[in-house]
Parts: C-alpha cells; sequence; structure tokens
C-alpha cells in the first residue's frame, strides 16, 4: 500500500533501512520509495527527524541503543534514589501523573465530560482523550482504526460524556511533540492497578535519549523478579508516548514489541536520540559563539 502520510512514508524508509542498512543506500533510492523527489524526500525527512536521513540511519543502529540503554541504567537509578518517583516533577516534558480511585474506576467516569478527537503527530495519526484530571488516552491510529480507537475509548469510559473535538486534541498534541523540553506541563490521568501505576511512574523518570530493561525498571520499584509483570504492565499503559513505555527494551538491547507496532516504537527512539543530539551541538555551537563575543 503507498504512503499516505508523512509518517507512513518515514515508517516505509525506516522499514528498507532496517533491512538494508549496511548497503548505506542514496539518497535517491530512498526518495524513490516513497515516490518524491530527492529534495522533497530530504526536506521531508529532515524536518521530520530534526537530522539527515544520513544521521538518522546512525541512531537506529543496535550500537547506538546499546550506549543509551547503558547511560538509562544510572539514569534511571539516579531519579529514583533523589526520591523523584512522586507526582511532581518528572521526566523532560514535567508530566504529572494521576491515578483513579476506587470510586472513580467504579463510576465509569460518571458526571464527566471527556474531549477526545484525531489528530496527526509524528508518529502517525492518533486519538486524544482529555478530561478534568488530565489526559487519559492517547492512542495510535493506522488507517481504517478510527472507529474501533473510539469505541475502546468509550468502553473505558462507559458512564462519562465524551465530546469530540479534534481542534483541542491537536493544541494538546502540540505541547506534548513540538515544543523544547520542559515547556510542556502535562498530565496523564491512569486507570491501573497500584502495581501497574508504580511502573508508570518508574517510567516517566526515563528521559529521552536513554532507555532501560524490563529487569532494571522491575529492580528500580523494589521487585527484582517481576520483570514479566512490569512487561505487562507497561503494555497495559493507554497514554502512549506521554508515558515513555517505547523506553523499555529487552536485555540483549532489541527493542522488542510494542503496543503499537515495533517500528513505531524505533522510529520514537530514534527521533528522540536525534533531536537530543541536535539539540546538544546546537547549545555547543551557541556557548563558542558567546565566548568569542566576550573576547
Amino acid at each position: 500500500m503507498p504512503a499516505t502520510n508523512d509518517y507512513q512514508r518515514i515508517e516505509t524508509i525506516i522499514r528498507y533501512l532496517d533491512a538494508h542498512h549496511t548497503d548505506q543506500p542514496a539518497l535517491d533510492e530512498l526518495a524513490g520509495l516513497v515516490g518524491l523527489s530527492s529534495s522533497h524526500f530530504h526536506r521531508l525527512f529532515s524536518s521530520w527527524a530534526g537530522v539527515t536521513p544520513k544521521d538518522f540511519l546512525q541512531c537506529l543502529t543496535f550500537a547506538d541503543v546499546r550506549r543509551r540503554l547503558k547511560n538509562g541504567e544510572s539514569v534511571l537509578q539516579a531519579a529514583l534514589d533523589a526520591g523523584l518517583s512522586g507526582p511532581g516533577r518528572l521526566h523532560d516534558l514535567c508530566v504529572t501523573l494521576e491515578a483513579a480511585s476506587p470510586g472513580e474506576l467504579k463510576s465509569g467516569g460518571a458526571g464527566w465530560t471527556i474531549v477526545a478527537g484525531f489528530t496527526a503527530t509524528p508518529f502517525g495519526q492518533a486519538l486524544l482523550a482529555e478530561g478534568r484530571r488530565g489526559i487519559c488516552e492517547l492512542a495510535f491510529v493506522d488507517d481504517g482504526g478510527e472507529t474501533r480507537a473510539w469505541k475502546k475509548l468509550q468502553k473505558d469510559w462507559p458512564k462519562a460524556e465524551i465530546a469530540r473535538n479534534d481542534a483541542a486534541a491537536t493544541g494538546t498534541a502540540e505541547k506534548l511533540f513540538l515544543k523544547a523540553p520542559g515547556a510542556a506541563n502535562l498530565r496523564a490521568f491512569v486507570r491501573g492497578t497500584d502495581f501497574q501505576v508504580r511502573v508508570w511512574r518508574a517510567l516517566l523518570q526515563v528521559p529521552s535519549n536513554t532507555v532501560v530493561t524490563y529487569g532494571r525498571l522491575a529492580a528500580a520499584i523494589g521487585q527484582p523478579r517481576a520483570a514479566r509483570a512490569v512487561g505487562s504492565a507497561v503494555g497495559q499503559n493507554s497514554t502512549g508516548f506521554l508515558i515513555p513505555c517505547h523506553r523499555v527494551i529487552r536485555e540483549t538491547g532489541v527493542v522488542g514489541d510494542y503496543r503499537w507496532g515495533t517500528t513505531r516504537k524505533r522510529a520514537m527512539l530514534a527521533w528522540e536520540a536525534c533531536r537530543i543530539s541536535k539539540s546538544n551541538r546546537w547549545g555547543t555551537k551557541r556557548r563558542k559563539t558567546r565566548r568569542g563575543i566576550s573576547r
């Protein structure tokens, strides 16, 4: 099926690069895969990833993921040791996590109005829903999946009034995906067991450009033998990207499964890595420039 939007084009390229990265495919070859001219493709890809296709390829490699895994182990433990696992300042987007009470779970959203809509994101279309306590759903939707995603939202909140507002969803998505780290203050409202909530809180400690293993995440919440249960909790996260379950990988460094597709997970990891790298390079250039002026 030909690509119909920017993310589908990017996804096609990621799949191809995974299979042919040792061949170092040329720009013309990649552009032809998605039916674009070389110049158009270069602009599209650079705008999406923040770097050129050549630089992006480096962020897809096994070695890059292993390096970030090594960094992520210490970062997560340091954050938890510092007592940052509460609902205050959490990961780079300042996300506050609030858990539904037993009464709220039982009520099914009675008396609530949830504003929900479909919006474009760097990783394809998503259904984003927000209630009075925060974002309660962020699900990525492939072509033809809109009706199924909407029905799931209604099933999760059977007694709530759900009002469709695509513009509102787009506004929230822009805060999440397009603003600089630290610029967005967002709330995630989750429905889960005490164990699941502990896992999701720990996930919020994992910054962009780092990854952790299921086993390390289990140890971080004081349940070192519960890696399998942690994996299940990670998979039950209903607020994709906001609670960064895509940053959890296998002990071997293999990216592994993802609720919304392994390719999308790889795209998220590489996208974050490239943007952090670009930001760091830009900051270095600015510091050098300032020193030059001061002289």
